[in-house]
């Protein structure tokens, strides 16, 4: 049995991290895309913004230029563009240019009017043209640019300027050639990516390849950022194998919990029954009083486990564990034998007894017969065993009123347990027809605060004393709290820690017959004695 639990185990957490793994791959993938974008739109952001800026230089320095007072290619102004050249950080080379051709420049002096005519591979609407490694500039592995405006010109590398190395990142710099209106590359890498991709501001993702494109809203560039999915996951190839492994091993864990809660629950299941079958489960009485007097009326009776390796389970675990396995009908029969056969001499004399039954039970037409069988054969008087029934297990309303009709024919008296938990409302409670409800702890507990749910206690109050019910009130536990219900003209019963936890039947035999009654005044004292009905 271990061994095929454990590979069971094995399986599911294997499977588990498996899935986790498959999960963390698309979740790192879809971050790496994610953060692959926001780069690539810093990046083709910075390349526009330094490009405007340096072109604003260029025009600003031919401007200068422009101006220059001497003759045009005198002595005089070559020796002042030599000297413009000498002063700026960026210039190579300035001069004149006339049909296509250079006149003159400051490292060549005075050209010949033979030179050699180029033509501008871009030029812009204002008239400025752009060639790139024009003769005599054409150095090889080095992209050299002249900028010409107005007969004046300047050489420059952009590549000393700018700032577009990023990998794993691209780029490619285009600009808009006025003649025929054509985008094409002026900086960067060739990339074949359509003209939409190229001259219009967006994101795009086209196969692996991710792009972002920013235009300049100043001149006529547009930068085109790009990268692969897979160069930006070789990139970040630690992160990305750790999302993997983080998502893994939560798989793993997350699996390898299930499995053990599978199988507690599993286990839990089996011991729960041999619990049942063996009359293992325990029932403890909890004293219900009445606050005018203190003197207990009743108890109520209370279902216990202790597993099998010692562990107290709660009723709120073993009660839904066998609901949803559909043997919570068996807690309920070994419940009802014990009341019996603990308190059965004491039921013949009057002294009533609640047990809780569940939905399931209300629509078991044997475990009703069963309780009535089980009740004659006691000699046990129907009035002395209250009903107790949730909210919830009313939701089927016609079953609920059809069971209620019967338990009250026979004598029950049948209350509504945990009241206020969201099903009850006044008309409701009418069609029920019961005798009783029992006011949730939460209601109690929320008295001495600020909280909504006090607020709501005087309403429930009166509901009660209209529909003519009587009252019951879980969980007091302070003076504060029994002195509030106290106060209401009607009448109420409670249960709590303050007025005694739940015993063995033993130990409820012992508490009602003691001798000495003594009446309380809970204005004076913090100590409530309990007494004898």
């Amino acid at each position: 049995m271990f061994k095929r639990r454990f590979g069971l185990s094995f399986a599911v957490t294997l499977l588990a991290a498996a899935c986790g793994c498959l999960c963390g791959y698309f979740l790192a993938l879809q971050i790496t895309i994610w953060v692959a974008d926001g780069r690539l739109e810093q990046y083709a952001s910075s390349i526009v913004g330094d490009t405007d800026a340096f072109e604003a230089e260029v025009r600003t320095a031919l401007a200068g230029l422009d101006a220059s007072p001497f003759d045009s290619c005198s002595n005089a102004e070559v020796a002042y563009f030599r000297k413009s050249i000498f002063e700026s950080e960026f210039l190579k080379d300035a001069g004149r240019m006339r049909d296509g051709r250079f006149t003159c420049s400051a490292t060549m002096g005075q050209l010949s009017q033979t030179s050699t005519q180029v033509d501008p591979d871009f030029t812009q609407h204002d008239g400025a043209e752009i060639y790139l490694n024009p003769a005599p500039y054409d150095r090889s592995g080095v992209t050299e640019i002249a900028f010409q405006l107005d007969g004046t010109y300047v050489v420059f590398t952009p590549l000393s300027r700018l700032h577009l190395e990023a990998a794993p990142m691209h780029y490619t710099l285009t600009a808009l050639n006025a003649p025929n209106l054509k985008r094409r590359r002026l900086l960067g890498e060739t990339l074949d990516a359509g003209t939409e991709i190229l001259s219009t501001e967006g994101r795009y993702r086209k196969g692996p390849g991710l792009y972002v494109t920013k235009c300049s809203i100043r001149f006529f560039d547009c930068a085109t950022a790009f990268t692969t999915i897979p160069e930006m996951v070789a990139a970040g190839r630690t992160k990305f194998n750790g999302c993997i492994g983080l998502c893994g091993l939560a798989g793993a864990l997350l699996g390898f919990a299930f499995s053990l809660l599978y199988y507690r629950n599993k286990s839990m299941e089996q011991q729960l029954r041999r619990a049942i079958r063996s009359d293992k489960l325990g029932v403890v009485y909890q004293p219900i009083v009445d606050l005018a007097t203190c003197r207990i009326k009743g108890a109520e009776a209370l279902a216990r486990w202790t597993d099998e390796e010692g562990h107290s389970v709660g009723p709120d675990v073993f009660v839904k564990i066998a609901e949803e396995r559909g043997f919570v009908g068996e807690i309920s029969r070994l419940v009802l034998r014990r009341i019996l056969r603990d308190l059965g001499p004491l039921m013949r004399t009057g002294f009533r007894v609640s047990i809780n039954l569940t939905a399931s039970d209300l629509a078991d037409g044997q475990f009703l017969a069963l309780l009535n069988e089980s009740m004659a054969r006691a000699n046990v008087p129907s009035r002395s065993l209250n009903i107790e029934i949730t909210e919830s297990s009313t939701v089927r309303q016609k079953l609920a009123i059809e069971a209620i009709k019967t338990l009250r024919r026979r004598g029950h008296h049948v209350h509504i347990d945990d009241f206020g938990t969201g099903y009850s409302s006044l008309a409701y409670l009418k069609d029920l027809s019961v005798d009783a409800i029992k006011i949730d702890r939460a209601f109690t507990q929320s008295i001495g605060t600020e909280s909504v749910t006090t607020a709501i206690l005087p309403q429930i109050l009166a509901m009660a004393e209209a529909l003519n019910l009587r009252v019951i009130v879980e969980g007091v536990e302070t003076v504060e709290q029994a002195k509030y219900f106290a106060r209401y003209d009607t009448p109420v019963m409670a249960q709590g820690w303050l007025f005694g936890r739940p015993v063995p039947p033993k130990e409820l035999h012992r508490i009602l017959v003691q001798d000495s009654i003594r009446p309380i005044e809970m204005e004076e004292s913090e100590d409530i004695a309990v007494s004898v009905a």
